[in-house]
Protein backbone atom coordinates (compact mmCIF):
# COMPACT_ATOMS: atom_id res chain seq x y z
CA UNK A 1 0.00 0.00 0.00
CA UNK A 2 1.26 3.48 -0.89
CA UNK A 3 2.20 5.68 2.05
CA UNK A 4 0.12 8.88 2.07
CA UNK A 5 -0.85 11.76 4.34
CA UNK A 6 -4.48 10.59 4.38
CA UNK A 7 -4.74 10.87 8.18
CA UNK A 8 -4.05 14.61 7.87
CA UNK A 9 -6.67 15.36 5.21
CA UNK A 10 -9.73 17.44 5.97
CA UNK A 11 -13.16 15.84 5.45
CA UNK A 12 -15.67 18.64 4.89
CA UNK A 13 -19.32 18.54 3.90
CA UNK A 14 -20.58 20.34 0.81
CA UNK A 15 -24.21 20.35 -0.23
CA UNK A 16 -25.71 20.62 -3.68
CA UNK A 17 -28.84 19.53 -5.48
CA UNK A 18 -29.87 17.70 -8.60
CA UNK A 19 -29.36 20.17 -11.43
CA UNK A 20 -31.86 20.81 -14.20
CA UNK A 21 -30.88 19.75 -17.73
CA UNK A 22 -30.26 22.69 -20.02
CA UNK A 23 -31.07 23.11 -23.71
CA UNK A 24 -29.99 25.53 -26.42
CA UNK A 25 -32.56 27.66 -28.18
CA UNK A 26 -30.58 27.36 -31.43
CA UNK A 27 -28.78 24.30 -32.84
CA UNK A 28 -25.16 23.52 -32.21
CA UNK A 29 -22.79 23.20 -35.17
CA UNK A 30 -20.53 20.16 -35.32
CA UNK A 31 -16.95 19.90 -36.58
CA UNK A 32 -18.22 19.23 -40.12
CA UNK A 33 -20.48 22.27 -40.14
CA UNK A 34 -23.71 20.32 -39.60
CA UNK A 35 -26.34 21.56 -37.16
CA UNK A 36 -27.59 19.34 -34.33
CA UNK A 37 -30.11 19.43 -31.50
CA UNK A 38 -29.40 16.74 -28.88
CA UNK A 39 -29.75 16.08 -25.14
CA UNK A 40 -26.82 17.42 -23.13
CA UNK A 41 -25.68 18.04 -19.58
CA UNK A 42 -27.60 17.89 -16.32
CA UNK A 43 -30.55 16.08 -14.81
CA UNK A 44 -31.14 12.48 -13.81
CA UNK A 45 -30.01 10.14 -16.59
CA UNK A 46 -31.67 6.76 -16.13
CA UNK A 47 -29.97 4.66 -18.80
CA UNK A 48 -26.33 5.82 -18.82
CA UNK A 49 -24.00 4.78 -16.02
CA UNK A 50 -20.38 4.27 -15.08
CA UNK A 51 -19.14 1.38 -17.23
CA UNK A 52 -21.25 2.29 -20.27
CA UNK A 53 -19.59 3.42 -23.54
CA UNK A 54 -18.65 7.09 -23.74
CA UNK A 55 -19.42 6.99 -27.50
CA UNK A 56 -22.49 6.22 -29.55
CA UNK A 57 -25.23 8.08 -27.69
CA UNK A 58 -27.64 10.47 -29.38
CA UNK A 59 -26.35 13.16 -27.05
CA UNK A 60 -23.64 15.79 -26.59
CA UNK A 61 -21.48 16.06 -23.46
CA UNK A 62 -23.85 13.63 -21.71
CA UNK A 63 -23.13 13.06 -17.99
CA UNK A 64 -23.79 9.61 -16.48
CA UNK A 65 -26.46 9.02 -13.82
CA UNK A 66 -27.02 12.15 -11.66
CA UNK A 67 -25.63 15.64 -12.25
CA UNK A 68 -25.54 17.99 -9.27
CA UNK A 69 -24.71 21.63 -8.58
CA UNK A 70 -24.94 24.11 -5.73
CA UNK A 71 -26.00 27.26 -7.59
CA UNK A 72 -27.28 27.11 -11.17
CA UNK A 73 -27.47 30.89 -11.55
CA UNK A 74 -23.97 31.57 -10.19
CA UNK A 75 -22.11 28.44 -11.20
CA UNK A 76 -18.74 30.21 -11.55
CA UNK A 77 -18.86 31.96 -8.16
CA UNK A 78 -17.06 30.88 -4.98
CA UNK A 79 -19.71 28.68 -3.33
CA UNK A 80 -20.29 26.57 -6.43
CA UNK A 81 -16.53 26.40 -7.10
CA UNK A 82 -16.16 25.11 -3.54
CA UNK A 83 -18.79 22.45 -4.14
CA UNK A 84 -16.86 21.22 -7.18
CA UNK A 85 -13.45 21.49 -5.47
CA UNK A 86 -14.26 19.49 -2.35
CA UNK A 87 -16.15 16.72 -4.16
CA UNK A 88 -13.49 14.11 -5.01
CA UNK A 89 -13.86 10.96 -7.08
CA UNK A 90 -15.00 8.17 -4.77
CA UNK A 91 -16.50 10.41 -2.06
CA UNK A 92 -19.73 9.38 -0.38
CA UNK A 93 -22.85 11.33 -1.33
CA UNK A 94 -26.00 11.21 0.82
CA UNK A 95 -29.48 12.38 -0.22
CA UNK A 96 -30.92 14.61 2.50
CA UNK A 97 -34.48 15.26 1.33
CA UNK A 98 -37.45 13.61 -0.35
CA UNK A 99 -38.46 9.99 -0.84
CA UNK A 100 -34.83 8.92 -1.33
CA UNK A 101 -33.63 10.56 1.90
CA UNK A 102 -30.73 8.68 3.48
CA UNK A 103 -29.73 6.80 0.33
CA UNK A 104 -26.05 6.88 -0.59
CA UNK A 105 -24.13 7.30 -3.82
CA UNK A 106 -20.57 7.85 -5.06
CA UNK A 107 -18.98 10.90 -6.71
CA UNK A 108 -17.66 9.97 -10.17
CA UNK A 109 -16.22 13.25 -11.45
CA UNK A 110 -16.69 16.95 -12.08
CA UNK A 111 -17.41 18.67 -15.39
CA UNK A 112 -15.81 22.01 -16.24
CA UNK A 113 -17.88 24.71 -17.93
CA UNK A 114 -21.09 23.15 -16.67
CA UNK A 115 -19.50 23.09 -13.19
CA UNK A 116 -21.39 19.93 -12.31
CA UNK A 117 -20.52 17.10 -9.94
CA UNK A 118 -21.65 13.68 -11.19
CA UNK A 119 -22.85 11.05 -8.73
CA UNK A 120 -23.70 7.36 -9.20
CA UNK A 121 -26.80 6.00 -7.45
CA UNK A 122 -28.59 2.63 -7.76
CA UNK A 123 -31.63 2.43 -10.04
CA UNK A 124 -33.95 2.10 -7.06
CA UNK A 125 -32.77 5.50 -5.83
CA UNK A 126 -33.13 7.18 -9.22
CA UNK A 127 -36.82 6.27 -9.27
CA UNK A 128 -37.37 8.25 -6.05
CA UNK A 129 -35.01 11.17 -6.71
CA UNK A 130 -36.30 14.58 -7.86
CA UNK A 131 -34.71 17.79 -9.07
CA UNK A 132 -35.62 19.43 -5.75
CA UNK A 133 -33.61 17.00 -3.65
CA UNK A 134 -30.52 18.10 -1.77
CA UNK A 135 -27.37 15.99 -1.72
CA UNK A 136 -24.56 16.24 0.84
CA UNK A 137 -21.07 15.09 -0.10
CA UNK A 138 -18.36 14.22 2.39
CA UNK A 139 -15.55 16.04 0.60
CA UNK A 140 -12.30 14.19 1.23
CA UNK A 141 -9.14 13.98 -0.85
CA UNK A 142 -7.84 17.40 -1.80
CA UNK A 143 -4.31 17.77 -0.44
CA UNK A 144 -3.58 14.05 -0.74
CA UNK A 145 0.16 13.40 -1.06
CA UNK A 146 2.27 10.35 -1.83
CA UNK A 147 4.94 10.46 0.89
CA UNK A 148 7.51 8.43 -1.07
CA UNK A 149 6.89 10.07 -4.47
CA UNK A 150 7.27 13.82 -4.09
CA UNK A 151 7.31 14.42 -7.86
CA UNK A 152 3.90 12.81 -8.39
CA UNK A 153 0.87 14.96 -7.54
CA UNK A 154 -2.63 13.70 -6.73
CA UNK A 155 -5.82 15.70 -7.29
CA UNK A 156 -9.55 15.06 -6.84
CA UNK A 157 -9.19 11.52 -5.49
CA UNK A 158 -10.61 9.92 -2.36
CA UNK A 159 -7.70 8.11 -0.64
CA UNK A 160 -9.84 4.97 -0.36
CA UNK A 161 -9.98 4.77 -4.15
CA UNK A 162 -6.22 5.29 -4.48
CA UNK A 163 -5.65 2.22 -2.32
CA UNK A 164 -7.87 0.12 -4.60
CA UNK A 165 -6.36 1.11 -7.95
CA UNK A 166 -3.79 -1.75 -7.99
CA UNK A 167 -0.91 0.70 -8.36
CA UNK A 168 2.55 -0.83 -7.94
CA UNK A 169 5.82 0.92 -7.11
CA UNK A 170 9.14 0.10 -8.71
CA UNK A 171 12.00 2.36 -7.77
CA UNK A 172 10.89 5.97 -8.17
CA UNK A 173 8.04 5.11 -10.58
CA UNK A 174 4.42 4.10 -10.15
CA UNK A 175 2.81 1.62 -12.52
CA UNK A 176 -0.85 2.52 -12.91
CA UNK A 177 -3.54 0.36 -14.59
CA UNK A 178 -5.41 2.24 -17.35
CA UNK A 179 -7.69 1.12 -20.15
CA UNK A 180 -6.24 3.43 -22.80
CA UNK A 181 -3.31 5.69 -23.62
CA UNK A 182 -4.38 9.02 -25.13
CA UNK A 183 -1.85 10.66 -27.52
CA UNK A 184 -0.99 14.23 -26.52
CA UNK A 185 -2.25 15.81 -29.75
CA UNK A 186 -5.80 14.72 -28.99
CA UNK A 187 -6.26 16.79 -25.83
CA UNK A 188 -8.42 19.79 -26.70
CA UNK A 189 -11.01 21.93 -24.94
CA UNK A 190 -9.77 22.77 -21.45
CA UNK A 191 -6.07 22.61 -22.31
CA UNK A 192 -4.41 25.60 -20.69
CA UNK A 193 -6.83 25.70 -17.77
CA UNK A 194 -5.21 26.30 -14.39
CA UNK A 195 -8.02 24.62 -12.40
CA UNK A 196 -6.82 21.03 -12.03
CA UNK A 197 -8.90 20.66 -8.85
CA UNK A 198 -12.13 21.17 -10.77
CA UNK A 199 -13.51 20.45 -14.19
CA UNK A 200 -12.00 18.35 -16.94
CA UNK A 201 -10.62 18.57 -20.45
CA UNK A 202 -11.68 16.87 -23.63
CA UNK A 203 -10.25 14.22 -25.92
CA UNK A 204 -10.78 15.62 -29.43
CA UNK A 205 -12.68 13.15 -31.59
CA UNK A 206 -13.14 14.86 -34.94
CA UNK A 207 -10.71 12.45 -36.67
CA UNK A 208 -12.75 9.28 -36.22
CA UNK A 209 -10.26 7.09 -38.08
CA UNK A 210 -7.40 8.08 -35.78
CA UNK A 211 -9.63 7.63 -32.73
CA UNK A 212 -10.53 4.08 -33.82
CA UNK A 213 -6.92 3.19 -34.65
CA UNK A 214 -5.94 4.05 -31.07
CA UNK A 215 -8.89 2.23 -29.49
CA UNK A 216 -10.22 5.44 -28.01
CA UNK A 217 -13.71 4.81 -29.39
CA UNK A 218 -13.97 1.94 -26.87
CA UNK A 219 -13.52 3.99 -23.70
CA UNK A 220 -16.26 3.98 -21.06
CA UNK A 221 -17.53 6.30 -18.39
CA UNK A 222 -15.34 5.75 -15.34
CA UNK A 223 -12.34 4.44 -17.29
CA UNK A 224 -8.92 5.36 -15.97
CA UNK A 225 -6.85 6.65 -18.89
CA UNK A 226 -3.31 7.95 -19.39
CA UNK A 227 -2.84 11.32 -21.07
CA UNK A 228 0.59 10.97 -22.62
CA UNK A 229 3.00 13.94 -22.65
CA UNK A 230 0.49 16.03 -20.68
CA UNK A 231 1.41 17.82 -17.47
CA UNK A 232 -1.36 18.81 -15.04
CA UNK A 233 0.84 20.07 -12.20
CA UNK A 234 0.36 23.84 -12.57
CA UNK A 235 -1.94 23.86 -15.57
CA UNK A 236 -3.02 21.55 -18.35
CA UNK A 237 -0.27 21.60 -20.94
CA UNK A 238 1.93 19.57 -23.28
CA UNK A 239 5.26 18.52 -21.80
CA UNK A 240 7.30 15.74 -23.39
CA UNK A 241 7.65 12.81 -21.00
CA UNK A 242 4.94 13.97 -18.62
CA UNK A 243 2.02 11.65 -17.86
CA UNK A 244 -1.38 12.41 -16.37
CA UNK A 245 -3.80 9.76 -15.12
CA UNK A 246 -7.44 10.79 -15.44
CA UNK A 247 -10.99 9.45 -15.35
CA UNK A 248 -13.57 9.67 -18.15
CA UNK A 249 -16.46 11.75 -16.78
CA UNK A 250 -18.69 12.77 -19.71
CA UNK A 251 -19.54 11.48 -23.15
CA UNK A 252 -18.47 12.30 -26.68
CA UNK A 253 -19.23 15.72 -28.22
CA UNK A 254 -19.99 17.02 -31.69
CA UNK A 255 -18.19 20.36 -31.42
CA UNK A 256 -14.71 20.86 -32.90
CA UNK A 257 -12.05 20.54 -30.22
CA UNK A 258 -14.30 18.49 -27.95
CA UNK A 259 -14.98 14.85 -27.05
CA UNK A 260 -15.18 12.70 -23.91
CA UNK A 261 -14.08 14.64 -20.82
CA UNK A 262 -11.28 13.59 -18.48
CA UNK A 263 -10.84 14.79 -14.89
CA UNK A 264 -7.31 14.80 -13.44
CA UNK A 265 -6.38 12.26 -10.74
CA UNK A 266 -2.56 12.01 -10.83
CA UNK A 267 0.17 13.83 -12.72
CA UNK A 268 3.94 13.97 -13.04
CA UNK A 269 6.05 16.37 -15.12
CA UNK A 270 8.65 13.62 -15.55
CA UNK A 271 8.07 10.05 -16.83
CA UNK A 272 7.36 8.70 -13.34
CA UNK A 273 3.82 7.43 -13.98
CA UNK A 274 3.90 4.32 -16.17
CA UNK A 275 0.54 3.33 -17.67
CA UNK A 276 -0.20 -0.40 -17.70
CA UNK A 277 -3.01 -1.43 -20.04
CA UNK A 278 -5.79 -3.19 -18.15
CA UNK A 279 -9.28 -3.24 -19.67
CA UNK A 280 -10.73 -3.60 -16.18
CA UNK A 281 -9.30 -0.27 -14.97
CA UNK A 282 -12.65 1.39 -14.37
CA UNK A 283 -14.04 3.14 -11.28
CA UNK A 284 -17.17 1.02 -11.55
CA UNK A 285 -15.22 -2.20 -11.18
CA UNK A 286 -13.07 -0.77 -8.41
CA UNK A 287 -16.03 0.37 -6.29
CA UNK A 288 -18.71 -1.98 -7.67
CA UNK A 289 -20.95 0.85 -8.85
CA UNK A 290 -22.70 1.74 -12.12
CA UNK A 291 -22.93 -1.23 -14.49
CA UNK A 292 -20.80 -3.26 -12.09
CA UNK A 293 -23.07 -2.87 -9.11
CA UNK A 294 -23.97 -6.22 -7.48
CA UNK A 295 -21.72 -8.13 -9.87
Amino acid sequence: MLRTNAKNLVMMSVQGKVCNPGARRSPGIDADGKPFHLPGTGGIVYNIKIGDPAFGWAADHIEPCVSSILDEKNRYEGPNSGYVFYACVGNEAIIKTGDAKGKKGVVTGHHGGAEHVMIDFPDSVLEKLTHDDKIMIKGHGQGLQLLDFADITVYNLDPRVLNKMSITARGNKLYVPVTTKIPAQLMGSGTGSLMMTGGDYDIMTTDRKFIAENGIDKIRFGDLVALMDHDNLYGRSFRKGAVTIGIVIHGDCRYAGHGPGVSTLMTASKPLLVPVIDKNANLGRILKIGRFRNK
